[in-house]
């Protein structure tokens, strides 16, 4: 059984810059953006996959990418439109 990873583990893996891609998320020390992780994985890439297009990369980047993606999903807020 895989160790147990928080949040706060992933999250230092993530990275908000203005400097690096106009501030967009990133991989902290790449210009890699979480946004692109994410397209790739929706586009079934496996991890093995993008870890060898990408080999900046680790599995647990992969997974803080999904984490970001998920806590965002997570603390939307949605307004319902009324109709007029």
């Amino acid at each position: 059984m895989e160790e147990v990873i928080t949040l706060e583990d992933f999250m230092q893996r993530i990275e908000i810059n203005p400097k690096v891609l106009l501030g967009k998320a990133v991989i902290k020390g790449t210009r890699i953006p979480v946004e692109l992780v994410i397209k790739l994985i929706a586009q079934g890439w496996s991890e093995e996959d993008i870890i060898k297009e990408y080999p900046a990369l680790k599995k647990e980047d992969i997974r803080a990418a999904l984490m970001y993606a998920e806590k965002l999903v997570e603390e939307e807020e949605i307004y319902p439109i009324s109709k007029v």
